[in-house]
């Protein structure tokens, strides 16, 4: 675990008091909100301990999925879409948006309301836009946190949710709250924190339709790939129209043609040696409120069984070890010293860290599906040697 040695708490009340007063000023933050809301705030060191230790290691697909869409989240998903029935009904006819996309997101980010965070927003953000990573994009969440209280969307006695300053059923960053935040209740408030779901569910279809979510295109589906098909043709960094995948010989798990989905992509989670996903712009959505393929992935899967869907078909690899941050970081260095550029080194597998792979692959003789595992790496560790 890393150690976290934090400025001392003066320093902290001087920075409040001087450099950050002057720049809420600047962002339009009245002096006596920022006086109401910030003196006195406190220092968080637990905050920057928390974001110093991010877990290193990612679970492999499998793992994730398993917990993503285990039995009982799938459970409790089909319980609230039963007790929100309306609720989710008229979310839908508002914002072109199925009960099963927004429950899933739910589902996945808070446990359908049961664990949205009770750390203080306010001095979490204050304190990661003082000393921690990222200091430039935590002071603009806490303006934009300031900028909810000003407006009276929320007191800042709630304003509480997790470590990142993520609030809610939803989990949406302050800036979130004001640019997609809505109040479907009418009552006067966005409000994304209370017992009561409405504003949050809405809010969290809002902005899945502000990110281009297609009503009645799934995100993806389970596909089986040709013998002789070309790995390099896959990740989220290309794509084709579902006619020429079906055309090139990709058919559905039964055997079937592909429907007509528009520009798709081809996803390998786990390498050519695990299952194939056809992507459609529904997932790029998805990745726009994480990041993270595995959750788009799972948000996606959750989702399907969540409206009686079936497991994957295809199996996953057994047993491979999991690259941390530090074996990522090591491979885009390799990669980048032997002429594929990942565009730098961050430890996160990226679309340029995925191009980068398949480059490599194809000119060493290996299957060019872009995924960089342990054998991979170990790839590139001999080549140095």
């Amino acid at each position: 675990m890393i150690s976290i040695q934090p400025e001392t708490s003066d320093d902290f009340e001087s920075w409040v008091a001087g450099v950050l007063r002057e720049r809420a000023f600047e962002k339009l933050i009245r002096a006596d909100v920022f006086r109401r809301v910030m003196t006195d705030v406190p220092f968080l060191p637990d905050v920057l301990e928390r974001q110093a230790n991010q877990k290193e290691f990612n679970l492999p697909i499998e793992e994730y999925l398993a917990i993503a869409a285990s039995d009982e989240r799938i459970r409790n998903g089909r319980q609230m879409l039963r007790t929100h029935r309306d609720l989710f009904n008229t979310v839908e006819q508002a914002f072109g948006v199925e009960p099963e996309a927004i429950a899933a997101i739910w589902g996945l980010e808070t446990g359908y309301g049961v664990v949205m965070g009770d750390i203080p927003v306010i001095p979490a953000l204050a304190t990661l836009a003082f000393a921690g990573r990222r200091a430039a994009y935590f002071e603009a969440e806490l303006f934009s946190a300031l900028r909810l209280v000003q407006l009276g969307q929320i007191s800042v006695d709630r304003l509480r949710g997790s470590w990142s300053g993520a609030i809610g059923h939803g989990q949406f960053m302050p800036s979130a709250v004001l640019e997609f935040g809505v109040d479907l209740d009418g009552d006067g408030a966005t409000d994304l924190c209370g017992a009561d779901p409405t504003d949050a569910l809405a809010s969290v279809a809002n902005y899945l339709k502000k990110h281009g979510w297609r009503k009645g295109q799934p995100w993806g589906i389970e596909v089986r790939l040709p013998p002789r098909f070309d790995h390099a043709l896959t990740g989220l960094d290309q794509t084709l129209p579902a006619k020429e995948w079906s055309a090139s010989g990709v058919e559905t798990m039964d055997g079937g043609q592909l429907p007509d989905y528009g520009a798709c992509s081809i996803l390998l989670p786990a390498g050519a040696g695990g299952a194939a996903l056809l992507t459609t712009g529904n997932f790029h959505v998805l990745l726009r409120y994480n990041r993270a393929v595995a959750y788009a992935i799972g948000v996606g899967h959750l989702a399907d069984r969540l409206s009686g869907g079936k497991p994957f078909v295809a199996g996953w690899p057994k047993d491979e070890r999991v690259l941390t941050s530090g074996d990522i970081s090591e491979a885009q260095y390799l990669l980048s010293q032997y002429g594929y550029d990942t565009l730098g080194i961050d430890g996160m597998i990226g679309p340029n860290t995925t191009r980068a792979a398949r480059a490599f692959q194809a000119a060493n003789g290996l299957v060019a599906d872009g995924y960089l595992g342990a054998a991979l790496l170990d790839v590139l560790r001999g080549k140095r040697r």
